[in-house]
C-alpha cells in the first residue's frame, strides 16, 4: 500500500482513539505500543485486494473503511464497514492470511497499522486481546449477515438509511464527504436509485445533500425511516463490546 502526504490533524491522533486499542489493559498496551504505526487513509485507498496476502492489520481512528466484494463483471456491494470501532484484517488471526473481499477507504482520515506476525503472536498468547478480538469478530459477522438480508428483502431508502447511521456512528460530525456514486457502489445499486431515495429524505427534512456531501439534520427522522437492521447491528455490537469504551482514557 502507498502513503499519501497528510493534511494536518484537527485532532491530535492517538491509538486510544479507536475502541479496540483503548480497551486493552496496560500492560497489553504498553507491550503493544512500539509495534502500532500512524498511517493516512486517502479516500478511495485500496489496502486490501481479493487473494493478496495480508501483511498488516488496521485500527481505524478517523478514517472508515468499506468492505466489500467484487463480481467478475465489475458489479461491488460492501458487506460491511470499519470505523474506530474495530479493525480491519480478522483473516490475519482467524488463521487465514488472504481474503475474497476487498477492503477500500470509504472515509480519509488516519489508522494505526500493525504488522500481522505481530497480530498473530498477540492474539496467541489467549490473554484479554484475543477474547476481544474474537467478540469483534463476531459483531463483524452479524452486521455482515445482516447487510445480506437487507440488500435482498428491503427498499433502496431504508438501505440508505442504514448505511447513513452506521457510518454517521463512526464520525466525528453530522456531515459525511461521499458521493452518491460512492453510496450507490457501497449498496450495490444503480445511482439513480440513491438519488431517489436521497431526495425522498431531503424532502423529509432528514438529510441535506450538495455536490460531494451529504448532512444529516434530524438523525431521529433517519432511525424511523430505516429498516430494523441498523439496530439490530448496533445492538449486537453493544452487547459484545459493552465494555469495549470504558478502557483507558485517551
Amino acid at each position: 500500500m502507498t502513503t499519501s502526504p497528510q493534511p494536518p490533524p484537527a485532532i491530535q491522533p492517538s491509538p486510544n482513539q479507536n475502541h479496540l486499542l483503548a480497551a486493552l489493559p496496560p500492560e497489553d498496551f504498553k507491550r503493544l505500543l512500539p509495534s502500532l504505526e500512524l498511517v493516512f487513509l486517502p479516500l478511495g485507498e485500496m489496502i486490501y485486494e481479493p487473494g493478496r496476502h495480508m501483511h498488516h492489520a488496521y485500527f481505524p481512528t478517523t478514517s472508515i473503511v468499506s468492505l466489500h466484494y467484487v463480481t467478475e463483471s465489475g458489479a461491488s456491494a460492501e458487506t460491511a464497514g470499519v470505523g474506530n470501532e474495530g479493525l480491519v484484517g480478522v483473516t490475519i488471526f482467524m488463521g487465514g492470511d488472504t481474503t475474497s473481499s476487498s477492503a477500500v477507504v470509504q472515509t480519509a482520515g488516519h489508522a494505526y497499522r500493525l504488522e500481522a506476525p505481530v497480530l498473530k503472536q498477540e492474539f496467541n498468547l489467549a490473554g484479554f486481546m484475543q477474547g476481544l478480538l474474537l467478540r469483534y469478530t463476531q459483531a463483524l459477522m452479524t452486521q455482515m449477515s445482516q447487510s445480506a438480508a437487507c440488500n435482498r428483502h428491503h427498499s433502496v431508502e431504508q438501505r440508505l438509511c442504514r448505511w447513513l447511521l452506521l457510518t454517521l456512528d463512526r464520525c466525528v460530525s453530522n456531515e459525511l464527504v461521499m458521493t452518491q456514486e460512492l453510496v450507490a457502489s457501497m449498496l450495490g445499486v444503480r445511482r439513480e436509485g440513491i438519488t431517489e431515495a436521497a431526495g425522498n429524505l431531503q424532502r423529509a427534512g432528514y438529510i441535506s445533500s450538495r455536490r460531494g456531501h451529504i448532512s444529516v439534520v434530524n438523525r431521529l427522522g433517519l432511525e424511523t425511516a430505516s429498516c430494523e437492521c441498523y439496530a439490530v447491528v448496533k445492538k449486537e455490537m453493544g452487547r459484545l463490546l459493552a465494555d469495549v469504551k470504558h478502557g483507558r482514557d485517551a
